[in-house]
């Protein structure tokens, strides 16, 4: 099979990369390295089933000529992590929109089938969890910019949405819930990279708000075993799918496993929401997916224990230690 993977120097789409070429997939990673990384690709490079390609998915050319190359395209290319999207919200919003709407033309010109990745962060601040794909929607006010994330990846469903209904496109949404694993950096906010290597370099792991806030963790192994198996399923077309561990832990606790796993006596502090994102914040305080939808279509779940994650992302750190790609220690849920 031919694969386009947008983002396929970022986090997600290096392992997904990875993982199809060892199936015997012939893949193409089309990534503006803007926030993915070439070094995610190095072992992929000399193979004759890879080919990477540095450009934007806004180039609308550049584009249709790769989509027209493909089987299936698995759309993850798009700005991620609350730090830069408070800090670049034009270049978030344009990137997640504009983007995606490249990619869902080029797919509908060609009649090749689009696997979109969505995320969590769809579901707003809703307190009514576990959230199942049919969950209503609670959000902020548009004055926060927050938000913005959210509502950019919602129009990118819908659009995906509305070329399967009304031209037929075949595409398959993935909402993805707290992927983790080696290759995650924690520069724009993400927490298990942040506190892991904070652990390691016996710096104070520093949890934002009193901790209590909870989230469900999903190795990055797990979660393109999932996308590989949906991208293959005809039964899956014109549908949406969580995608996310329903094993709840706090971020407190997570940073005290953390510690457990790295035998770090690094301390644990706390900083006020506000001191890291501004007076005003909303943060939610519970984030679990329903998955039985993806469990009874394709007989899914994630078999990764959250220990054996924080080893993988460990050793990975380690290996990177000279690495300029972290910056400075800005830890967030």
């Amino acid at each position: 099979m031919r694969v386009l993977i947008t983002g396929g120097a970022g986090f997600i789409g290096s392992h997904l990369a990875e993982a199809m070429v060892a199936r015997g997939d012939h893949v193409t990673c089309l990534d503006d390295l803007s926030t993915g990384q070439a070094g995610n690709l190095a072992d992929l490079m000399g193979s004759p089933q890879f080919r990477f390609v540095r450009g934007s998915i806004t180039d609308q050319d550049l584009t249709a000529e790769l989509v027209r190359a493909s089987d299936v395209v698995c759309h993850l290319a798009a700005v991620v992590g609350v730090n830069l999207i408070l800090d670049r919200p034009i270049h978030s919003i344009e990137t997640n929109v504009l983007g995606t709407a490249a990619i869902l033309s080029a797919c509908d010109r060609f009649k090749v089938k689009l696997v979109l990745a969505s995320t969590s962060e769809i579901y707003g601040k809703s307190e009514h969890v576990p959230f199942h794909e049919q969950s209503d929607r609670v959000l902020g006010p548009l004055s926060k910019m927050r938000w913005s994330y959210s509502i950019a990846k919602a129009l990118d469903e819908y659009l995906a949405m509305a070329y399967c209904q009304e031209h037929g496109l075949p595409v398959v949404i993935c909402r993805f819930f707290n992927t983790v694993g080696p290759r995650q950096t924690g520069r724009y906010g993400m927490v298990v990279p942040r506190f892991v290597r904070a652990a390691l370099a016996g710096e104070p792991l520093t949890v934002v708000g009193d901790g209590q806030q909870s989230r469900c963790f999903c190795d990055v192994r797990d979660a393109v075993r999932a996308v590989m198996t949906l991208a293959a399923a005809d039964s899956a077309v014109g549908e949406v799918f969580n995608i996310g561990s329903t094993r709840e832990i706090t971020i407190l606790a997570l940073a005290e496993r953390v510690r457990a796993v790295t035998n770090s006596a690094a301390p644990i502090t706390f900083v006020p929401a506000e001191a890291v994102y501004g007076r005003g914040y909303e943060d939610m305080r519970r984030r679990i997916p329903d998955t039985r939808k993806i469990r009874a279509a394709i007989g899914w779940e994630p078999h990764i224990d959250l220990d054996d994650t924080i080893r993988a992302v460990s050793a990975d750190l380690q290996g990177r230690w000279s690495s300029t790609l972290e910056g400075p220690i800005r830890i967030t849920s």
